[in-house]
């Protein structure tokens, strides 16, 4: 899949008919059920591009001390996250949110839990200014990749201004619109195979999209709604997290959270923004007793009144009917010096 999906690029690189870069180019050799990537206009996809920002997302070097990677918290061994609630930064300290996986990042609109950045790009920077996190100035991170060689040369040969920190960003969110997985079981049954969905995971799918109406806010395909809801996480902890409200500052967004995608949902426990569930079968819990309660709760978070058979069947189909045949695996690159 990568092989095809560099030729893409590649093709990319020489130049889209008009109709398409005009506004914004695609990356479309994504698996069954996604249909493409958009790639913003600033930023075309090139295979110089995906090469450096790989580099860039295992390289320690991009941290303050030298000690953490974008790898470090999204481990590619781990579904390109972490199975820890928090991960420590640069100096041992712990984020105060859980990482999500950036596997299929390129399908969001707005970016971290609480939307406050607005493209890929801007969310690539952020990590590296945060002294919780990767814990370097941009100018420090600039200065320091000029100073290797075989980083500097790659910067120049793509860009005309060469190593800066904007675009640092391009080359991180070029590489991360390349990870990208799909061909699920319900991706094959939406694609016409009437039988795909067989036993309990079309039980636990016919839950799903039924009596637990999860598809409300997890829209088939994307599995999102790309809005922010309270479900109740995290209320009435010490450290009681705003969520949206943080960014926006409006009393009615305190405790809402951009609602995740879901695919492969196996391979990046713990759950929720706070971490604060180890299990599938937690997560569903929480769901059929109503969330957390609370005055900013969704209107769509009520009880569920499942049962056992019913919970078992739903946690079926997130697990199994969600994983996919089609996953990003790749190997660490080997780093400029």
């Amino acid at each position: 899949m990568f092989r095809l999906a560099l030729l893409f690029i590649l093709l990319l690189s020489l130049g889209l008919p008009g109709s398409l870069c005009a506004q914004e180019t695609y990356y479309s050799d994504v698996p069954l059920g996604i249909d493409w990537i958009i790639v913003p206009p600033d930023n075309p996809m090139s295979a110089a591009k995906v090469k450096l920002g790989k580099q860039l997302f295992f390289d320690t070097r991009l941290s303050g001390n030298r000690q953490v990677s974008c790898a470090s918290c999204h481990d590619p061994n781990k579904g390109w996250a972490d199975d820890r609630p928090f991960s420590p930064g640069a100096h041992g300290q712990l984020t105060t949110r859980n990482v999500p996986s950036v596997v299929n990042v390129g399908l969001h609109r707005t970016f971290f839990w609480d939307g406050r950045a607005a493209s890929l790009e801007a969310q690539a920077l952020a990590p590296m200014t945060n002294p919780a996190e990767m814990d370097i100035g941009l100018d420090e991170l600039e200065n320091r990749l000029r100073g290797i060689d075989g980083y500097r040369m790659q910067f120049e040969a793509i860009f005309n201004d060469g190593v800066t920190a904007q675009n640092i960003a391009k080359c991180l969110a070029s590489f991360q619109r390349t990870l990208v997985a799909g061909e699920t079981t319900y991706d094959r049954f939406r694609g016409g195979h009437a039988n795909a969905l067989e036993g309990e995971i079309g039980r636990g799918s016919g839950i799903f999209f039924g009596k637990a109406n999860c598809g409300n806010c997890h829209i088939a395909k994307v599995y999102t709604d790309h809005k922010f809801h309270n479900i109740g996480t995290g209320i009435g902890s010490d450290a009681h997290d705003l969520g949206l409200a943080a960014h926006t500052g409006k009393a009615a967004d305190v405790g809402k959270f951009r609602t995740p995608l879901l695919r492969d949902l196996a391979l990046t426990a713990p759950y929720f923004h706070d971490g604060s569930k180890a299990t599938l079968e937690e997560v569903v819990d929480f769901y059929n007793e109503g969330g957390g309660k609370n005055p900013n709760l969704d209107p769509h978070i009520v009880p569920l009144k499942l049962t056992p058979e019913e919970k078992k069947a739903l946690v079926t189909f997130l697990r199994e009917g969600l994983r996919s045949n089609v996953y990003p695996q790749i190997e660490k690159p080997t780093l400029p010096k």
